[in-house]
C-alpha cells in the first residue's frame, strides 16, 4: 500500500519544487488538480467498505442483542440513535476544523476510536455499556467521513462526482457485507466473535496512515478547493438551495432507517422467515445499494447533478409505495429496485452543495454526513417506538410516502448549465 500511494503521489506531481525547468514547474499545479489518483481513490474506498463494514455488521446483530439482553424495539432504536447522534453532532465541527487547519493522521485515529467501540461491544455485559460502544463507533465516524470526502475530491483530478461515488461505493460494499458477515460468524458464535472484526480496524488504520502521508506530502492540492462558486446567487437562495438539499437528505435517510434497523425483523414478521434468511434478503437489499451508488456520480459529472437527484428521490416513490403489500418475491424485487434508484443520490447532493459554498469542503461533507446519520438516528429511534406501538408493517406503510418529498428538488436552482467535460 504504501509503495503504491508514494507512486501516486509521485505521478500526481512528478516535478519538485527544486526542478531546474521553471516553466515546468509551473504548470505542475494546473497538472496535479487535471490528474485523478485512482491508487488514492481505491485505497479511501476500501477503507470506507471497512469502517461501514464495521458499523452495518452492528445493526445486523440487533436480533441477537434484542435476545440477549432482551431489549424492546424502542430500546434498538436508542442504539442507532446513540451511534447516529455522537457522529451527526460532531462530523460538522471536525470537518469545520479540518478546512483550516487540515490533519492528515487524524484519519487512522478516527478509526481506533471505531475499534474500541467494536471491542467494548464484544464485552458489553449491560445495555448501558452497549449505547457507549454505540458512541465510540459514532465519534469514529465523526472523524472518517469528512476527512475521507475531501480526500476523495483531492484526488479526483476535478471529477467529483466520479470520485464520491468510487468513495461511497466502497461504504454501501461494506454496509451490504456486514449482515452476511453477522449471518455466517456472529450469530453462530455469539456476542464475542464480534471481536473478530477488530482485524478489519487494524487493516483500515494501516491504510488510512498510509493515505495520511499521501495527504501530509499534497499540501498544493490541498490548497485546490473548487472556486467553481456560483456568484449569481444570493446568500439567501444558497441558503434555500440547502434547506431543499437538507429535506432531500431527510427524506432518503429516514426511509433507509427503516430498512437498516428493522427490514430484517419486517421479514421475520411477515414472511416468518428465519433470523438468517431474513440477514440475507438485507444482504442483497445493501448491495443493491453499492451497485446504484456508483451511477449517480459520473452522470452527474455528465448531464447535472439536479437531474439525477430528481430521478433518485422522487424516482424511488411508486417502488417504495407498493412495498408493504408485496409478497416475499416481490418484496425481494422491489427492494433491489429501491436501493438501485435511491443510492445515487447522496454524491450528487454531495458534490452539489460541494459547488453550491466552495471551499468549505470538510464542514459540508460533514454538515450532510453527519445529517445523514442524524436522520437515520432519529428515524431509527421514532419509527422503534411507532413499531412498538402499532406494528413493524404499518411503519413500512407510513415511510413509503417519504420519496415523494423529492418533488421539492424542483426548487434547486440551475446552478450548472450545460455542463463541461471534466
Amino acid at each position: 500500500m504504501e509503495t503504491s500511494l508514494d507512486k501516486s503521489a509521485l505521478a500526481g506531481a512528478s516535478a519538485s519544487p527544486a526542478s531546474p525547468a521553471a516553466p515546468a514547474a509551473a504548470a505542475q499545479p494546473a497538472a496535479k488538480v487535471q490528474r485523478t489518483v485512482y491508487s488514492v481513490l481505491g485505497a479511501i474506498s476500501f477503507s470506507h467498505l471497512l469502517n461501514d463494514m464495521i458499523q452495518s455488521l452492528i445493526l445486523a446483530i440487533y436480533p441477537m442483542l434484542k435476545d440477549n439482553f432482551s431489549l424492546s424495539f424502542g430500546q434498538i432504536g436508542l442504539i442507532t440513535l446513540t451511534y447516529q447522534i455522537t457522529a451527526s453532532l460532531l462530523q460538522p465541527l471536525v470537518g469545520s476544523y479540518t478546512d483550516k487547519h487540515p490533519k492528515p493522521y487524524s484519519l487512522p485515529v478516527g478509526m481506533g476510536f471505531t475499534l474500541a467501540g467494536l471491542l467494548l461491544m464484544s464485552v458489553a455485559p449491560s445495555f448501558g455499556v452497549l449505547l457507549v460502544a454505540a458512541a465510540l463507533v459514532g465519534c469514529g465516524s465523526s472523524v472518517f467521513h469528512p476527512e475521507s470526502s475531501r480526500v476523495a475530491r483531492m484526488a479526483s483530478g476535478g471529477r467529483h462526482g466520479l470520485a464520491q461515488s468510487l468513495f461511497q461505493v466502497g461504504g454501501n460494499a461494506g454496509s451490504s457485507l456486514g449482515p452476511l458477515l453477522a449471518a455466517l460468524i456472529v450469530i453462530p458464535h455469539g456476542q464475542r466473535s464480534i471481536a473478530w472484526f477488530s482485524v478489519a480496524a487494524l487493516v483500515a488504520i494501516v491504510v488510512l496512515t498510509q493515505i495520511g502521508r499521501w495527504y501530509k506530502q499534497h499540501p498544493a492540492v490541498k490548497k485546490t478547493r473548487s472556486q467553481t462558486g456560483h456568484a449569481t446567487l444570493s446568500h439567501n437562495q444558497v441558503m434555500f438551495a440547502m434547506g431543499v438539499l437538507m429535506l432531500l437528505v431527510f427524506s432518503k435517510y429516514f426511509y433507509l432507517a427503516s430498512i437498516n434497523s428493522y427490514f430484517t425483523f419486517y421479514l421475520i414478521d411477515k414472511f416468518h422467515l428465519p433470523v438468517q434468511a431474513a440477514q440475507v434478503h438485507l444482504f442483497v437489499f445493501l448491495a443493491a445499494v453499492a451497485a446504484g451508488t456508483v451511477i449517480g456520480g459520473p452522470i452527474g459529472d455528465k448531464i447535472g447533478r439536479k437531474y439525477v437527484i430528481w430521478v433518485s428521490i422522487l424516482g424511488v416513490a411508486p417502488f417504495t409505495l407498493l412495498l408493504p403489500y408485496a409478497n416475499l418475491f416481490w418484496t425481494s424485487v422491489l427492494t433491489v429496485i429501491i436501493g438501485i434508484v435511491l443510492a445515487s443520490a447522496f454524491s450528487a447532493i454531495l458534490v452539489y452543495a460541494q459547488e453550491l459554498i466552495p471551499g468549505k469542503v470538510g464542514m459540508i461533507a460533514g454538515l450532510f454526513f453527519g445529517f445523514a446519520f442524524g436522520m437515520g438516528g432519529i428515524g431509527a429511534a421514532v419509527l422503534g417506538q411507532l413499531a412498538d406501538a402499532t406494528s413493524i408493517t404499518y411503519v413500512y406503510k407510513v415511510c413509503s410516502f417519504l420519496p415523494l418529498i423529492g418533488v421539492l428538488t424542483v426548487f434547486l436552482p440551475n446552478v450548472e448549465g450545460k455542463r463541461a467535460k471534466a
